[in-house]
Formats: structure tokens, sequence, C-alpha cells
């Protein structure tokens, strides 16, 4: 347990909450995230959580939280998080059901994916109010110049693509985003890959075989628990 200063006996002392009352994102009726934190709770202590509701193929988007370690446990239908561990320089997806988890140890990149409609996600922190850093909020802020010169990348390529990031997504794809006819076949390749390859955890499930992508960095869909 966490120490605390908190004066218990306090009539200013709160001890329950609506999480409706505080809407940290939403992006319509079905991908919404309800928070609660200190602010909301001031006796909650050295913890904190995200209520996520997702529906298919919505992703909360790569991102840290440089404060706080993350459990992900799955009330309902389905997601993948998937998270690089940066010592061993792999990237590993983590299907989850109802009833299973998945740990983020303290700012490692990781992001969740829905695989079904009504899923329904609770992230656990052990700070009273984590921080977030998302991936859109890197890219859309770093220069593309600096991008280019630091990757050997095509400037004016690196702006086009990033030009439509005006703000942080927190739930992608945006709700404005416009898929031109070419690329619809690359993003419904995207959700059957989720909805279909990845299945939530089995006590005996067999090992799946690693690949290689990119720069050397391991591709892996092993269940590790």
């Amino acid at each position: 347990m966490a120490v605390s200063y908190m004066d218990y006996a306090s009539p200013n002392a709160q001890f329950t909450y609506d999480l409706r009352n505080n809407v940290f994102y939403k992006k319509d009726n079905q991908n919404f995230i309800l928070a609660l934190s200190i602010s909301q709770l001031n006796t909650l202590g050295n913890s904190s959580l995200l209520d996520i509701y997702l529906s298919t193929g919505n992703i909360i988007e790569p991102h840290t939280h440089q404060n706080a370690t993350e459990l992900v446990y799955l009330i309902s239908g389905g997601a993948v998080v998937s998270i690089i561990n940066p010592f061993t320089k792999e990237l590993h997806h983590y299907p989850l059901g109802p009833g299973q988890v998945a740990n983020v140890p303290q700012g490692w990149w990781h992001y969740e994916v829905a695989s079904e409609d009504n899923t329904h996600l609770l992230a656990i922190f052990d700070a009273p109010v984590p921080e977030f850093i998302p991936g859109s909020d890197v890219l859309r802020l770093t220069p593309a110049s600096l991008l280019a010169r630091t990757y050997c990348l095509n400037e004016e390529k690196v702006q086009e693509a990033f030009a439509p990031i005006k703000t942080t997504v927190v739930i992608g794809p945006p709700s404005d985003c416009k898929i031109r006819k070419e690329e619809k076949a690359v993003i419904h390749h995207v959700e059957e890959h989720y909805t279909k390859h990845y299945k939530p955890y089995e006590p005996n499930g067999q090992h799946v075989q690693r690949n290689m992508i990119g720069n050397g960095w391991k591709y892996s869909n092993d269940i590790e628990m």
C-alpha cells in the first residue's frame, strides 16, 4: 500500500465516484475512454485506471506511460495488446479474451487493437495520475526535415505522410479519416489480421515461430504468460 497523507476523517474525503462523469476521450458512442485518478477520487492513493470501450478495428494508438506500469484486463469482447520489448528489441502481440490480462512495464511502447465489437478493457496503473506520450504527437511535432535527415528519407514524402495528423489521435483511425481507394485493401488486411489471426490465449496453446521485420527487430505473436 502506498504511503498516504490523506486525512480520511476529513469531510472532503471521497470514497466513491461515477466514471461516466469524467470522459478522457470520445471518438463516438462505441469508442471512448473514461478515466479515474486521484483528481476525481482523492482517497485513491497510488493507483488509477482507464475504462476503455472499442469496436472492431479501432486502435488505442501507440504510446508510452512514462510514470506507470499498465495492467490491461479484458472484461468483454476481444483485443490484442502489442508491446515492444526494449531489451530484446522484439515486438510481441498478446491476444486477450474475457478475464485475461497483459502487463506493460513502465515506459514501454505499446498499443491495443480491438478484434471484436463491444470490447471493454480496464487499464490499471500504479500511479495516482497516469502520464501519456502518444505516437501521434511524436510524429506531428518532430520536424519532417529532421526525420528525413536522421533516417535518410525523402522530406517531401515524410511531410505528406504525416500532414493529416493535426492533433493527438488517442483512438485511431480518426473519425474524419479519408482513405484513398488504393489504401482500403491495406486497411482491410490489417483489420482481418487482428480479428482472425490473433486468438485469445489458451493455457495449452502452441508456440508460434518468430519472424523478422523491418530493420531486424523480431516480430512475434508468442503468447508468453
